[in-house]
């Protein structure tokens, strides 16, 4: 693999060339957020969007966070890597502990940490797990404080899946690291934003879109047995697009693979932000 350019605390470096103390509190404490940015062929993806979502995170944890610097810092990235498809990982801690501490000391420096890396951007089928929602009470903000994730994406990786649709109490949520929507007749459903799901990017992208083209879409709760009738599944995040699901191992579905609505959302998608034209 060719060297990962990064950067540390605005410092541009290769990404093994980095050293972070272990008393940061991104490691001791997840005290950290973060945020994906991806760009195809040259263009940066709704890069206003991730920046101002960013800021919400950091403000949702009284985090000092400079738009400015950090815009600059990630087009500086991809523009040394000269990579065409990718994405930057952005991350903002709230700094290093002189000693680990619970509570944090007002005077500490905000600590960044960025790379850049190849992705490639392509349709995926996706086989996936329900499992339950283990995951912290605040999801709106991208912590990276992941575990419940982790835990139930390894999990379904042991079963062969490719991701997990997670549900609280019956009720869907999102994905391991996606959001998810599924389509009935003419009609696409999407669970309304709360405080267990992430507002992603991809999600009002597509929203957006769906709602400029007249496709009826519906925004509530949902419970479990409604993907057991559903025609088409899939998830979006920054890195996948949209990718359908077209099997629930421990559901029972009736999914249709490359389902009309599904492929129309998809060429939406891809012709709008994916095609560089």
């Amino acid at each position: 693999m060719d060297k990962i350019h990064a950067v540390y605390n605005s410092r541009f470096n290769y990404l093994n060339e980095i050293k972070i103390s272990p008393l940061s509190r991104a490691y001791t404490f997840s005290d950290s957020v973060y945020e994906v940015v991806p760009f195809c062929n040259s263009n940066l993806i709704a890069f206003e969007s991730h920046i101002d979502r960013l800021e919400k995170s950091c403000d949702a944890l009284n985090l000092s966070l400079d738009t400015k610097k950090t815009s600059g810092e990630i087009i500086d990235l991809i523009s040394r890597s000269k990579l065409i498809d990718g994405y930057v990982y952005y991350q903002v801690s709230r700094g290093i502990d002189p000693i680990r501490s619970h509570i944090f000391d007002e005077s500490l420096t905000t600590e960044t940490f960025g790379y850049v890396v190849d992705h490639t951007f392509k349709s995926q089928k996706l086989k996936v797990m329900i499992c339950d929602d283990l995951r912290w009470q605040r999801c709106d903000i991208k912590s990276t404080s992941l575990l419940g994730n982790v835990l139930s994406m390894n999990e379904a990786r042991n079963h062969g899946c490719d991701e997990v649709i997670m549900h609280k109490n019956n009720l869907i949520t999102e994905g391991g690291a996606s959001n998810i929507f599924f389509a009935n007749n003419d009609t696409v459903f999407t669970p309304s934003l709360s405080n267990n799901i992430l507002p992603g990017i991809t999600r009002e992208l597509l929203i957006n879109e769906i709602k400029n083209l007249g496709i009826k879409i519906v925004e509530g709760n949902f419970e479990l047995k409604e993907l057991e009738t559903a025609h088409s599944i899939w998830l979006t995040s920054s890195t996948k697009g949209l990718a359908q699901v077209t099997e629930v191992i421990n559901l029972e579905t009736k999914v249709v693979e490359d389902h009309n609505l599904f492929k129309k959302c998809e060429q939406i998608f891809f012709k709008k932000f994916l095609s560089g034209s």
